[in-house]
């Protein structure tokens, strides 16, 4: 029997697509509902601009982390101007401690609303054509990552679906401003985000947090993991395949730890961050007590603070955790494979300063062989070489030009902007 809806429910635009998918509704019918939506927004679009409203999400709704989320906790923690903060969740219900913020259900109409009315818009991911941007709004594009190995975007074009590319060369038309993390990162922007507008050269706020050294923060994340205090902290975080291969992502903890232990003391916890596709898959890598799945966990940034130890392969979050100087080792067993069969690298393995072995005794041999000095000193020049603008302060910057966008305006005492 098919589902009522009721007036109580929040029904999505993309509820209301998937509804109708399930009753076998045509693609015209589809088109029909897309084109009632762009209405919507239309008539949304006629509205005032409330100057004072940003509105933010973060890997298309699906979590409260990344550029995004350390923005918007500078603002409520160190500005003392009316912010009107809302975030757009895909689950906003399951958000329960975000202080002086406003959630609402991506692509429900009440989000098309907010983010219609909004004066700054950001996110970290492209946007879809669903986000018709007005002439007054300010629309920033912190992006995801502060320096990459993998290409992308136009330098990965012949890899790139074509649905894509038009998405990505239409976002890129909205921007007003996209953040860099490095001078390397500022010239893949330049040559290969269809953007030729202000480039924000001053660090990615989500890396603010990796410059903070109190207990305080640390002890506050330990409880939201349940973890006890002293153990030491190996976080394995490995990027996505394609494949679905888990094998490749099979380490052996119980030889792992003790090789840890042998070389740095201390009793270790292993933490797997996988990515949220293979959640299902992440029980056969447990290995006892020892092991525990951080996979859902929304914040990355927030382990790689937390660890003592960063294995990953091919992830941008090897980038990050370089600033803290702490030990990084890339685990590849399939290499040879990945090289080959994803999109092209910016870096050649042997050009990071980090070890990378392709199996579990290389792996160990690299943990024995681990030489503090001369590490950091690879990161040290590896930071210079690709010039990074990371100091801590990328929010603070950010949130400075937020404030001339959002309030520097003649009627100031009138958070209403005329169409």
């Amino acid at each position: 029997m098919e589902k009522r809806i009721t007036a109580n429910e929040t029904i999505t635009y993309t509820d209301w697509i998937d509804r109708s998918d399930k009753r076998g509704a045509s693609e015209m019918m589809k088109k029909i509902k897309k084109w009632i939506a762009f209405v919507w927004i239309y008539l949304c679009n006629l509205l005032p601009i409330k100057q004072n409203k940003i509105m933010l999400f973060s890997y298309y709704g699906s979590n409260y982390g990344c550029n995004p989320k350390y923005i918007s906790q500078y603002i409520n923690e160190h500005t003392a101007n009316p912010f009107d903060l809302v975030w757009a969740f895909n689950e906003p219900e399951s958000k329960l401690e975000l202080p002086h913020v406003r959630k609402v259900k991506n692509m429900s109409w009440r989000y098309f609303y907010e983010v219609c009315t909004a004066k700054v818009v950001i996110t970290n991911y492209r946007t879809t054509d669903l986000f018709i941007k007005r002439k007054n709004q300010y629309y920033i594009q912190t992006w995801h990552s502060s320096l990459r190995l993998k290409q992308i975007e136009k330098d990965a074009e012949n890899t790139l679906p074509a649905s894509y590319l038009q998405m990505a060369k239409q976002d890129a038309a909205k921007c007003d401003l996209v953040l860099s993390g490095c001078r390397f990162s500022t010239d893949i922007f330049k040559r290969a985000f269809w953007y030729d507008g202000e480039i924000f050269e001053h660090g990615t706020p989500r890396n603010d947090l990796l410059y903070q050294s109190g207990s305080r923060q640390r002890d506050h994340i330990l409880a939201r993991l349940q973890l006890p205090k002293g153990k030491k902290l190996l976080l394995y975080a490995p990027t996505f395949r394609a494949g679905n291969h888990e094998v490749v992502y099979d380490l052996d903890y119980q030889p792992l730890s003790q090789v840890l232990k042998e070389k740095f003391g201390g009793e270790w916890l292993v933490l797997v961050k996988l990515h949220p596709h293979l959640s299902a898959a992440t029980k056969q890598f447990h290995d006892g007590e020892q092991v525990i799945d951080v996979t859902l966990y929304d914040d990355v940034q927030e382990l790689l603070l937390l660890a003592d130890i960063l294995i990953t392969d091919y992830s941008s979050l090897m980038f990050d955790f370089a600033i803290t100087k702490r030990p990084c080792f890339l685990y590849t067993p399939d290499l040879g494979q990945y090289v080959n069969a994803e999109r092209g690298l910016y870096f050649t393995i042997t050009q990071l300063p980090f070890t990378y072995a392709t199996n579990h005794q290389g792996l160990y041999g690299n943990i024995i062989s681990f030489q503090t000095e001369v590490y950091q000193q690879d990161v040290v020049t590896f930071l210079d070489e690709v010039g990074s603008y990371e100091d801590g302060r990328a929010s603070e910057r950010l949130v400075k030009r937020l404030e001339e966008v959002c309030f520097d305006y003649k009627t100031r005492g009138d958070i209403y902007e005329t169409v």
